[in-house]
């Protein structure tokens, strides 16, 4: 017997790219889409200042 499949919300369905922000002060690493669930910019310890993570792809491009 299978389990019965839950549906997933539209706005909670994985995209082919997600974007992720760390807390400068404490480091906690958090999605764009719980950011955007908060009323306000904040993270668990109450510093509100944010960076992007890049990810850990590294390009090169080739000169000319």
């Amino acid at each position: 017997m299978s389990e019965p499949t839950q549906e997933i919300p539209a706005d909670e369905k994985p995209t082919s790219f997600s974007v992720f922000y760390s807390c400068m002060r404490c480091g906690t690493q958090v999605s764009q889409s719980e950011l955007t669930r908060l009323p306000e910019i904040k993270c668990i310890c109450g510093f509100r200042v944010f960076t992007k993570v890049r990810p850990p792809v590294v390009k090169t491009i080739k000169a000319f």
